[in-house]
């Protein structure tokens, strides 16, 4: 599966297509300083079950560890595998939870 990477200003996305304007599968982000907020991940049915999901984390988790960035996972799918696959932690950003809600 071929993953991009498009970078804005403030955030970005991780993606599966020929365009970021119209992916078929996407993990989106906002970024404060060195910290990745994944605010969105989007999987076309076309893709369902084959992994887009975590191979957009997967690719996150790479970028954030390239460039000692961390990551805070505030969409569901991101979430629950930040909790399930102890792996990731040494990206998790360790903030108060009242920040990080």
């Amino acid at each position: 599966m071929d993953i991009q990477h498009q970078q804005f200003m403030n955030g970005g996305s991780f993606y599966v297509g020929t365009s970021h304007d119209d992916p078929i599968a996407e993990m989106t982000y906002r970024r404060v300083g060195p910290i990745l907020f994944v605010d969105h991940t989007q999987v076309d049915e076309s893709l369902q079950g084959q992994g887009a999901a975590r191979a957009l984390l997967d690719a996150a988790v790479a970028f954030a560890r390239a460039h000692d960035e961390k990551i805070v996972p505030l969409c569901p799918y991101a979430h629950g595998q930040f909790e399930k696959d102890p792996s990731l932690a040494d990206v998790l950003a360790d903030l108060p939870r009242q920040i990080a809600r």
